[in-house]
């Protein structure tokens, strides 16, 4: 009876891993993970080197999360603070996996303001753990970054202080990550205890942010491809919805080279993984041009919207007003000509992220890695399962 005992315990001990290792044996593609990240950003006058460099980062932070396989599924939210008696106190941009529409929102934030050393960091954080909606399983790994120079108000009667915060952000299964910029004394002890208290990482940077561009020889043929793609976008859905899309293409068409580089290759990773998922093969793969969809050419390529079936009411007038025979020829070169650009730049953006994982790897050998996005890359990477 023991032997049989013991037997059917090393039974229930061992099927599982003998389970996952036939799934793997069996090719069964392993479970996409879902990260969510939110940026709590200190939005005062002495931060604008931090905010330019996250405006530029955003896009490289979000490639390095989605460049693993399969492609997670990521989530970014944004609360910019500064302090009671300023323009505002915070802004709060819910968690969102339309990483455009969070860049935008992003390139709005201006650092302006700050009296007072102290600053609204109890409220900011609060709202983090409180007004962002966090996905409520378990298995979501849900990752706060506090950003700031300055230390909180701790003298505001009405605040939740940051003690009772970290345990409301543990029942939530938050993890809390402090970046300090700069050295301010008083800044660095609470930094740390918060930190401590919510199971997360403190780490230091430049008052700048300490962000570094990496440029690489394909940027320029890269952003040539860039301009042209975005010609090829035929916005689609409500007057609302257009005017959304035009913005993000007039956006992008801003960015500098890199930033570019880095949007493109994110909206790869995101396409690729939903044509995975819909068993779309390599040779048919289209990438989007604008994250969040409103874009019909990239709908057609998709075979999620066909030919015949455009709504005219959903087209710009420019668009609309073609005959139906132009409107198909014209939709029809434009999926053609999109999927030329798309092959090109497939091509160069392996040749880029070569070049730059090549490049991380020297600066990280000559100690150059202490920039925002290296340090929130690092952090991330440290937490995924």
């Amino acid at each position: 009876m023991k032997k049989l005992a013991l037997l059917f315990t090393a039974c229930l001990v061992f099927a599982p891993l003998i389970a996952k290792e036939g799934d793997q044996k069996k090719g069964k593609k392993p479970k996409k993970e879902t990260i969510e990240v939110c940026f709590v950003l200190d939005t005062t006058g002495s931060m604008g080197g931090l905010i330019e460099g996250a405006k530029q980062k955003i896009w490289a932070i979000a490639n390095e999360i989605l460049a693993s396989e399969p492609t997670p599924n990521l989530r970014i939210g944004l609360i910019g603070y500064r302090d009671r008696k300023e323009a505002y106190v915070t802004q709060v941009h819910d968690l969102s996996d339309d990483i455009d529409d969070i860049y935008a929102k992003l390139m709005k934030f201006q650092a302006q303001g700050g009296g007072d050393t102290p600053e609204s960091v109890n409220q900011a954080l609060h709202e983090a753990v409180t007004k962002i909606k966090w996905n409520k399983s378990k298995k979501v790994l849900k990752l706060v970054f506090l950003v700031g120079d300055a230390p909180p108000h701790m003298d505001y009667q009405d605040d939740v202080k940051y003690p009772e915060i970290c345990k409301m952000a543990a029942k939530k299964n938050l993890i809390l990550n402090t970046v300090q910029c700069g050295s301010m004394a008083s800044t660095t002890p609470i930094w740390k205890e918060i930190a401590k208290l919510a199971e997360g990482d403190f780490v230091a940077i430049a008052q700048s942010g300490g962000v570094a561009a990496i440029s690489t020889p394909v940027d320029a043929e890269i952003a040539k491809l860039n301009r042209e793609l975005g010609i090829t976008v035929v916005a689609y859905g409500d007057s609302d919805k257009r005017r959304v899309v035009r913005g993000k293409i007039a956006l992008a068409a801003e960015a500098k080279e890199e930033v570019a580089a880095d949007r493109l290759s994110v909206l790869s990773f995101k396409s690729k993984a939903v044509a995975e998922v819909s068993g779309v093969g390599a040779a048919d793969f289209t990438a989007a041009y604008v994250d969040g969809g409103g874009d019909l050419v990239d709908d057609l390529a998709s075979g999620r919207v066909d030919f015949d079936a455009v709504e005219k009411e959903k087209l710009s007038e420019e668009v609309r007003n073609m005959s139906k025979e132009e409107r198909k020829k014209y939709l029809e070169e434009q999926v053609a000509k999109r999927k030329e650009l798309q092959k090109k730049l497939e091509e160069l953006l392996t040749k880029r992220r070569d070049f730059v994982t090549a490049e991380k790897k020297r600066l990280a050998e000559t100690g150059k890695k202490d920039g925002f996005d290296e340090k929130v890359s690092e952090i991330i990477s440290k937490r995924r399962r």
